[in-house]
């Protein structure tokens, strides 16, 4: 499998959403949501409609969901800009023909893999964007920005599963030498 990059620039992550939700607002969605929680492609294809609201209809603020090798119960949370990706995505579609968030327009089944990958990788050939681009750019991305935060990589490398903060670090695309200005901004 080849490794794919983290998008660093804000401007060609912002051209990326802006052409995703001009074409299709599932696909827009896809993005908002990896970027935005850094969940593997296979746990977000998973995600069904129903777990995403409470029972008075409206969006959690936390997806729960077990991880794929573990079983271990996880949760991510849903910030301001997936909230409001998946109301924009609620209002375009029948909600009560929807299972899966991402869910193919054929069938009643979640999208590929394969086909996640070539939303993605095209979309981000169509605005222009270098380097090697797929699904997993989705978690790189949210990590990458989530560590230029200020967030620390010992609590990405929980997220990401990683057996060591090294591990993390390359999956980020963060070299040791490599000087990474944090925004570190508590905002009291």
């Amino acid at each position: 499998m080849e490794t794919v990059d983290a998008i660093r620039d804000l401007e060609q992550i912002s051209a990326l959403k802006d052409y995703l939700k001009e074409h299709s607002f599932r696909d827009y969605l896809l993005f908002v949501f990896g970027i935005n929680t850094g969940l593997k492609i296979s746990e977000l294809l998973l995600i069904k409609v129903k777990d995403l609201f409470n029972s008075n209809g409206e969006i959690k603020d936390f997806y729960y969901y077990s991880e794929m090798e573990s079983e271990r119960r996880k949760s991510v949370f849903l910030n301001k800009k997936v909230k409001e990706a998946i109301e924009s995505f609620i209002d375009q579609v029948n909600i009560e023909e929807q299972i899966y968030l991402f869910q193919s327009r054929k069938f009643k089944q979640p999208i590929t893999r394969q086909q996640a990958y070539r939303i993605i990788h095209d979309a981000a050939v169509k605005v222009g964007i270098e380097g090697k681009i797929g699904t997993n750019s989705l978690a790189k991305t949210f990590g990458f920005h989530a560590y230029k935060q200020g967030v620390s990589i010992a609590l990405l490398q929980i997220h990401f599963n990683h057996s060591t903060p090294a591990e993390t670090l390359k999956f980020l695309g963060i070299k040791k030498e490599e000087l990474i200005t944090t925004q570190i901004d508590v905002n009291l």
